[in-house]
């Protein structure tokens, strides 16, 4: 089966030994992504909302790298550093998707990569045959 790589070019892909993406056949699953600007610089600091909507471009964005679009999402995980974010998290993942309606989870989670970071999100998608 054909395996192919999507990278963002930081360099933390390589020294951590992970992918943005991977697609494999018709899945492409995308590793845990925060809210970050070109430089890798976190965007909106504290900011759930603000994170969750960067999070989500970044995630489809290498979706549509890897070939598929944001109709293709089957499955998003969401992890928050607060729970009592979920309702603004949750609207802007229900504004970002609509219709496409993934399976979702989300998980409070006692801290993410770096303190700024209050939203992590991770993505499952299948294109059709």
């Amino acid at each position: 089966m054909e395996r192919s790589r999507i990278s963002t070019g930081t360099e933390w892909e390589p020294k951590v030994g992970y992918s943005r993406a991977v697609a494999v056949g018709n899945r492409i699953l995308v590793s845990g992504t925060t809210a970050t600007d070109e430089d890798g610089e976190p965007v909106a600091p504290g900011d759930p909302e603000r994170q969750t909507r960067r999070a989500l471009e970044i995630v489809v964005d290498a979706i549509e790298d890897a070939g598929g679009r944001r109709e293709d999402v089957v499955r998003t995980r969401i992890y928050v550093v607060d729970a009592d974010d979920w309702e603004t998290v949750g609207e802007v993942h229900g504004e970002f998707f609509g219709d496409v309606r993934p399976a979702s989870t989300m998980v409070e989670v006692s801290s993410l990569i770096g303190p700024e970071y209050v939203v992590e999100v991770e993505a499952e998608a299948v294109v059709g045959e």
